[in-house]
């Protein structure tokens, strides 16, 4: 008989729900996303998050057991996100899946948010009849995270087919996370928010790269030089490299007011905003996405290199980025070490990713008690 889970997240601004079967068929996949409630402030307000979160926990968990034809009775475990993220919001999806598997008398498996992302991976290769080789090399990187990691795999006790992944953190940003840089810079040039994806977007409709008539030479960002771990990051350094150099030509600032103008009256389509951008600021947008991910690609193929594993996967919201998915596909073309990405859609926030590790973890004999509580701040190990 299969072991249908249903896994919640609500660890940031997407409340989401799913029913996932065996850790590896996807029957539904919720998301609630806050985007448009938290535009206006150009990022994520956490007690907006909060109330967010307690409108939309019962309809997307109703949706989720609709779309996969189950009712709640149906259910055979409760898997939630303990953390980390930001606490209010956690404190929703975890109160209701412990409240939920209570009253159900099913099993209820706590879930490290980051272990999710690592769980997308999986879930898209099932998809595609694939399957990563252990050990490997992971990059998280999203919003809130920039982290590195060393993953092995072990048979899960109850469920050989069931990987039980253990984790070696090999590095992390020091500063500002990648996403975290991608959304302060399209705020710095009134891009519109989120930023990742408008960045990926407009870097796209980038000249060549050459000087730009009135704006003097094309800006050249480079990866920050790090003392101690070389598998650390820092991406602070690329945004205020930005910042100085559109604070040091001022021809910037007419453009940037009627961007921010037409992001009032609601136009925030790539189109749009391309129309309203010089071919410098066109050229600005790509050479800071590609210092960004010029350096996550390196460093991760660097420690992938010399820890000898025999995958890379890359996960969260980030990993949509098609420019970092064009470097990392190029890279294991030439170098030979396969790299895998989820789906888009399993790049950000899901629940789904939450239902499949809650599986693993099940199967490895995990249950969480009543004791259970949010943590903010929650390494992966």
């Amino acid at each position: 008989m299969m072991i249908r889970i249903l896994g919640i997240e609500s660890s940031c601004d997407e409340t989401a729900a799913a029913i996932v079967a065996d850790g590896r068929e996807i029957l539904s996949n919720v998301v609630a996303s806050q985007v448009e409630v938290h535009r206006k402030y150009g990022g994520v307000v956490p007690e907006i998050a909060s109330r967010e979160h307690l409108r939309h926990i019962v309809p997307v968990v109703r949706e989720a057991l609709d779309r996969a034809g189950m009712c709640l009775a149906d259910v055979d475990a409760v898997g939630v996100t303990r953390g980390p993220g930001l606490v209010g919001a956690l404190l929703v999806g975890l109160t209701y899946g412990k409240v939920l598997a209570q009253a159900l008398g099913k099993p209820l498996v706590a879930v490290n948010h980051l272990e999710g992302h690592v769980h997308a991976v999986l879930l898209e290769a099932h998809r595609a009849g694939a399957q990563p080789e252990f050990p490997a090399v992971c990059l998280i990187v999203s919003g809130g995270h920039t982290q590195l990691y060393g993953v092995a795999a072990a048979p899960a006790a109850e469920d050989p087919a069931a990987l039980q992944l253990s984790y070696q953190r090999l590095g992390g940003t020091r500063d500002d996370a990648a996403g975290e840089a991608y959304d302060k810079v399209a705020k710095l040039l009134a891009l519109g928010y989120p930023g990742g994806p408008i960045i990926d977007q407009l870097a796209a409709w980038s000249p060549t790269g050459a000087a730009i008539a009135g704006y003097g030479a094309s800006p050249k960002f480079a990866p920050p030089k790090l003392r101690g771990n070389p598998y650390d990051f820092s991406f602070s350094g690329i945004k205020t490299a930005v910042l100085y150099y559109v604070r040091d030509h001022a021809e910037f600032q007419p453009e940037i007011a009627a961007r921010k103008a037409a992001l009032q009256e609601g136009k925030r389509s790539a189109a749009e905003i391309a129309a309203l951008c010089s071919p410098a600021t066109l050229d600005l947008i790509s050479q800071f996405q590609s210092a960004v991910v010029r350096d996550l690609a390196a460093r991760t193929l660097a420690a992938a290199r010399e820890t000898g594993v025999r995958s890379v996967l890359v996960s969260g919201g980030v990993a949509a980025n098609s420019e970092l998915r064009r470097v990392f596909d190029a890279s294991a073309q030439s170098g030979g070490l396969p790299v895998f990405f989820p789906s888009r859609a399993l790049s950000t926030d899901n629940a789904a990713m939450i239902a499949a590790a809650a599986y693993s973890r099940l199967m490895s004999g995990e249950r969480a008690g009543e004791d259970l509580d949010a943590e903010a701040v929650l390494p992966l190990i």
